[in-house]
């Protein structure tokens, strides 16, 4: 399980910090279930032998930005081995002017799993015991208060990271043990001490991309558990509404071969086999509406987007992001631009539109539920009770409010750019706000899927579970354990959420594919 938190266990493998074998599912096992984190030894002492280049170009006085010069236009200011320190400090409090709401528990693991091990590769010079510090602060579970906006995806995420380096020198805030408070007091409960920052060492924490990197992450992971039981779903509504699997038959997708829509027309075949509801052409109608004819092109194409954001994703996770970089075998120390979230930003746009057209023909599925001119001898809305009774009716106009709001959030963000530090960083990303917009997509993506599910399930009442193919059948009975028939009109609301948290939470999908086997 990813999404729901598990209880510690002495017996879990520690995530393992190397700077190059990080994955998704990793950095989820982090976020959600705690999985506790360790430092490679040769990770170690690549950090160490950085850490001594550092030394030595402070004590040579050599020109190195950000060490011994000022920061963004105040590159051309000398900083005087004296006020090293100083300089890393007030760089660390004056960049935390982050704003709005603190970024959900789980993402900030994920950011400082992320930071860790960037810095693990040791290109960054920055102390052991300050990694250390780092580690322990995930595996203490001392979350500093990162509060969510004021980051333009260059030059790192700057302000939001400001505020996990700030707990680590024993200010800012933090939660700890589900209570916010301040980070000297944080630190001290866990047992942890601040330490100071030294030179190169602010600027190490702060100097990447990790806040875009994180929330991206776990939006990609839950897009990716969206996408397969959106398949399932659609295999159920295809059933009330006496669909077609023709359209889902090999020979189709074969002479179109994108691997993607022949795996989620095969899904569907496995999904629907047994189904005593579907038709054949010509039976009750020749063909579907798109929004049951086209699932494999239009979920596989869905697909096809989350391929291109885990690629993206799989790179950014292992990358050394901050400026400028140590190669120590060289002995060379180069300013560059890693820092630019360009790649993420492309990706989160990419994502939250991919992630959008999912709701969208969802959204159209259950209009074909409810709707009586379409549901071929549904009631109307699903009512049992017909004007009287409203049913499902309104379900659909909040599916509808939502997927009119990913349209909204789906404007890509990365066409965007604001220059900053008095125009010498003169092209920014905005990757962070893409993928702040693709995690609320991703979330009311969950909420109109959740709202198709309970509208076929309300469907099937009338048409007997007795028909359901088996893979099918295990949806709607673990559906039904949590949300019971609406035979008398209720609030829905908790409904729809609970239902798409556990679509979240992937037992569901686990069930059916005990039945089915594995999905695509």
């Amino acid at each position: 399980m990813i999404y729901k938190q598990q209880e510690s266990s002495a017996e879990v493998t520690p995530v393992l910090l190397d700077g190059e074998q990080l994955t998704s599912e990793l950095v989820a096992a982090v976020a959600f279930e705690h999985v506790p984190v360790v430092l490679d030894e040769e990770a170690f002492k690549r950090v160490v032998e950085c850490r001594k280049m550092v030394e030595e170009l402070v004590a040579t006085g050599k020109v190195v930005y950000g060490v011994t010069t000022g920061f963004g236009k105040f590159s051309d200011v000398h900083i005087s081995p004296q006020d090293a320190v100083q300089l890393q400090v007030n760089l660390i409090r004056s960049h935390a002017c982050a704003v709005g709401k603190p970024l959900p528990e789980p993402t900030v693991r994920a950011l400082m799993l992320l930071r860790a091990n960037a810095l693990a590769k040791g290109h960054s010079g920055i102390r052991p015991e300050t990694l250390q510090l780092m580690i322990d602060c995930i595996n203490y579970d001392v979350l500093p208060v990162v509060p969510e906006q004021g980051s333009l995806g260059a030059s790192g995420d700057l302000a939001p990271l400001s505020h996990l380096a700030l707990v680590l020198m024993g200010e800012g805030e933090a939660f700890y043990q589900g209570e916010r408070l301040p980070g000297a007091l944080a630190l001290a409960k866990a047992g942890l001490k601040p330490i100071t920052l030294q030179a190169k060492e602010g600027l190490a924490l702060i100097n990447g991309t990790q806040i875009m990197t994180s929330i991206g992450t776990l939006a990609l992971v839950k897009a990716e558990r969206l996408a397969k039981i959106a398949d399932v779903i659609a295999s159920l509504t295809v059933e009330c509404l006496r669909g077609i699997p023709d359209a889902f038959a090999e020979e189709v997708h074969r002479v179109r071969p994108y691997p993607e829509q022949i795996g989620v027309a095969k899904n569907l075949l496995n999904l629907l086999q047994g189904s005593k509801l579907t038709t054949r052409q010509g039976e009750l109608r020749v063909q579907d509406a798109y929004s049951l004819r086209c699932l494999p092109q239009v979920h596989g194409a869905t697909r096809q987007v989350l391929a291109y954001a885990r690629d993206k994703i799989a790179i950014e996770i292992n990358s050394a992001t901050d400026n400028p970089l140590l190669f120590v075998d060289k002995g060379l120390v180069i300013s560059g631009g890693n820092f630019h979230g360009q790649p993420i930003a492309f990706a989160m746009d990419f994502l939250k539109i991919g992630m959008s057209e999912l709701a969208n023909i969802s959204e159209r599925r259950t209009e074909r539920l409810v709707n009586p001119a379409l549901s071929g001898g549904l009631p109307a809305f699903l009512s049992h009770n017909p004007g009287v009774g409203s049913g499902m009716m309104i379900t659909q106009y909040v599916s509808a409010s939502l997927v009119s709001e990913n349209k909204v959030l789906a404007h890509p963000s990365s066409v965007d750019s604001i220059p900053s530090s008095a125009n010498q960083e003169d092209h920014v990303s905005m990757g962070t706000t893409a993928a702040r917009h693709a995690a609320q997509v991703i979330d009311n993506v969950s909420k109109v899927l959740a709202i198709e599910l309970i509208c076929a399930a309300e469907a099937v009442e009338f048409i007997g579970a007795e028909g359901l193919a088996p893979a099918t059948r295990v949806l709607y009975d673990n559906l039904r354990a949590l949300v019971p028939a609406v035979v008398e009109d209720r609030s829905t609301s908790r409904d729809i959420e609970n239902t798409a948290t556990a679509l979240l939470e992937g037992e569901w999908l686990q069930a059916v594919e005990a039945v089915s086997g594995s999905l695509f």
